[in-house]
């Protein structure tokens, strides 16, 4: 604001910082497979979800040389790094989570704005492939694909990105409990050399802590994606304790970096439209920032989502801090009103398919449930309900899926007349119409009751505070020196 407030060469310099800025699309996947919108709370206020991308891509000969492998050079670029950022609503918490670049997805058709190129829809494939399929809108796509969470904003920075904000940045301190290098005889590794201890790291050295895989632990995804929060955290309260963004000079410098460096969608790509949205970070509270790892369990050398990342990404869709401190806030615009624009139809003209999703680990489908609820849907006027006799996938609760926008209203219509939250409902291209499986939460009787939610974050996730110093990395056998 002290450079920008220095008339005509302000404005000059602000054109400036503005052309810097490089813009893609948000979402390229099919407009009809969208999350809904967030709906606002009841002061009006909204959450906002924010994608953040780290690009692998070997695109400029500083990449090349930041990122080796010499024969990928200029190749599909692939998103090894992808956290959504989300800031509830009142601005009193952020919550991050992290997903290992190695996640078994859905990738959904996607179309490249750029060359007009389709790509197939991709069924169990690890999601950093997402990006190579016509850039980061792709990716966006494939989170909200499988979180239902509707993402707001887009950033994306490569190697050399990352280099250039951590030197205007300044030193941020990490730790490491032992001495440790990053090399393999094979040429593996980042090459990050640091001594045991916390030390401030800076331009490429911070770019090897973030890409660290063999060193950190198991050396796994899962033990980068720690030290990367630990790296955020750190960062984040360097910027607030020191007030590095009131040197006008080093604010030049990050301002200069950051509109080099990074790739955002349209609605993000203003030098203004960025302030305004820094200004609202700056809202939340350093002890209310919590990083996460999505929850996970091995499928061979990959990863897939487990129910406790179910979990989280219920909470995030509802708007429920991470760090457990949201209790007695009230939840009910989340999950009891209804959110669709079209109007359901009349009770006997919504066409409803019942199936029996109520086996669990332990029992087996309970007999006739499908028919039973389709019975009591018709005795409350959906003459159009119908029982499917297979048994369907098991669910652990009873919920409504429905395929596209136009359905929405009708399958809010039949949680409400049964008694079920609005929560229930999830839109998915898995199915033609408004289905109903009855789940294992209602294997008997025709009254509904809700299970009480465990809104507490999972152990699984990993979770760690922003304002927790103590963080400190472990180093794998065979890394230290």
């Amino acid at each position: 604001m002290v450079i920008l407030g220095t008339a005509g060469a302000g404005y000059l310099y602000y054109r400036h910082l503005n052309s810097n800025i490089k813009k893609d699309a948000l979402n390229i996947g099919d407009e009809k497979d969208r999350a809904a919108k967030t709906e606002a709370n009841a002061a009006g206020q909204t959450p906002l979800n924010i994608l953040l991308i780290g690009s692998d891509a070997r695109n400029t000969k500083e990449n090349q040389k930041l990122g080796g492998a010499k024969d990928t050079f200029d190749g599909p670029p692939l998103a090894d790094v992808q956290m959504l950022l989300h800031v509830s609503a009142d601005r009193s918490n952020m919550s991050v989570v992290s997903m290992p670049r190695d996640t078994l997805v859905n990738i959904p058709r996607c179309t490249d704005p750029k060359t007009g190129e389709k790509f197939e829809a991709l069924t169990r494939k690890i999601t950093n492939r997402s990006l190579s399929r016509g850039g980061p809108g792709c990716t966006v796509a494939t989170w909200e694909k499988l979180t239902d969470i509707h993402i707001d904003h887009f950033m994306m920075i490569d190697f050399s990105g990352v280099v250039s904000m951590a030197d205007a940045i300044g030193g941020v301190p990490v730790c490491v409990r032992d001495n440790v290098y990053s090399h393999t005889r094979d040429g593996k590794g980042s090459g990050l050399r640091l001594k045991e201890g916390t030390w401030p790291i800076k331009g490429k050295q911070a770019l090897q802590w973030l890409r660290t895989r063999y060193g950190f632990e198991d050396n796994t995804d899962l033990a980068r994606a720690k030290a990367q929060h630990q790296y955020m955290n750190s960062m984040v309260r360097e910027l607030r304790e020191n007030a590095t963004l009131s040197n006008p000079n080093k604010l030049r410098k990050l301002a200069e970096a950051a509109t080099k460096a990074i790739t955002v969608d349209p609605d993000l790509g203003s030098l203004k439209k960025m302030y305004d949205l820094a200004n609202e970070l700056k809202k939340v509270p350093t002890e209310r920032i919590t990083m996460t790892t999505m929850p996970n369990q091995y499928v061979g050398e990959r990863v897939e989502p487990t129910e406790d990342a179910d979990k989280l990404f219920r909470l995030v869709r509802e708007d429920i801090a991470l760090d457990g401190k949201d209790k007695g806030k009230d939840k009910k615009k989340a999950t009891e009103e209804p959110t669709a624009t079209d109007p359901a139809a009349a009770d006997g003209e919504i066409a409803v398919q019942v199936r029996n999703g109520t086996a669990d680990a332990t029992l087996g489908a309970a007999r006739g449930r499908a028919t039973a609820v389709k019975d009591l849907l018709v005795g409350k006027g959906f003459t159009q309900a119908v029982a499917d006799p297979s048994t369907a996938a098991s669910e652990k609760t009873t919920v409504i899926r429905y395929p596209s926008a136009d359905l929405q209203g009708d399958a809010e219509r039949v949680a409400k007349v049964l008694g079920l939250p609005t929560s229930a409902v999830k839109k998915s291209t898995d199915v033609s119409g408004v289905t109903l499986v009855v789940g294992a939460d209602w294997r008997s009787g025709t009254a509904y009751e809700a299970p009480k939610e465990d809104d507490t974050t999972p152990d699984t996730a990993n979770a760690l505070n922003a304002s927790d110093k103590s963080a400190c990395m472990d180093i794998a056998p065979g890394f230290t020196w």
